[in-house]
C-alpha cells in the first residue's frame, strides 16, 4: 500500500511501514518538513496515498470542506508516543488493510471506526 506519514505522526511510523511492512511511504516529517494541511491532502489525492496522522483538521477537511482523498488514517490515541502508534496501526492493517482505501478511518488503542469518502 501507499501511505503519506503526516509530520506529527512522526518519522518512526514511517520508517516502520517503510522498512518492517514494505509499503511505499511519503513521510512528510523527512520530505516536506512544515508543509501546509491542504497542500498535503492534495498531494495524497492526486499521487493516490492514503494520509495516516493524528491532526484533527483532515477531519474537517474532509467532511466539512468537501477535500477530496484516497484515505484517511486518524489516530485518535490516549499515548502519542511512537511505539503506541507503530501497535494501533500493525492490528489495523492486520485486520482491516482491504478497507482503508477511500475511506475515512478513525483508529484508537480499542476501536476502529470506518466512514465512507465524503
Amino acid at each position: 500500500m501507499r501511505f503519506l506519514v503526516d509530520e506529527c505522526t512522526g518519522p518512526a511510523v514511517a520508517r516502520w511501514l517503510r522498512e518492517e511492512r514494505g509499503h511505499e511511504v511519503f513521510s512528510v516529517f523527512d520530505e516536506s518538513r512544515g508543509a501546509d494541511d491542504d497542500d498535503i491532502i492534495a498531494k495524497a489525492f492526486a499521487e493516490e496515498w492514503i494520509v495516516i496522522t493524528n491532526d484533527k483538521d483532515f477531519g474537517e477537511k474532509v467532511f466539512r470542506e468537501g477535500r477530496s482523498h484516497k484515505g484517511v488514517i486518524f489516530l485518535r490515541l490516549r499515548n502519542e508516543r511512537a511505539t503506541n502508534k507503530i501497535e494501533v496501526l500493525r492490528r489495523l492493517l492486520e485486520c482491516h488493510a482491504k478497507h482503508l482505501p477511500n475511506r475515512f478511518v478513525v483508529a484508537t488503542e480499542s476501536l476502529v471506526r470506518f466512514s465512507e469518502n465524503a
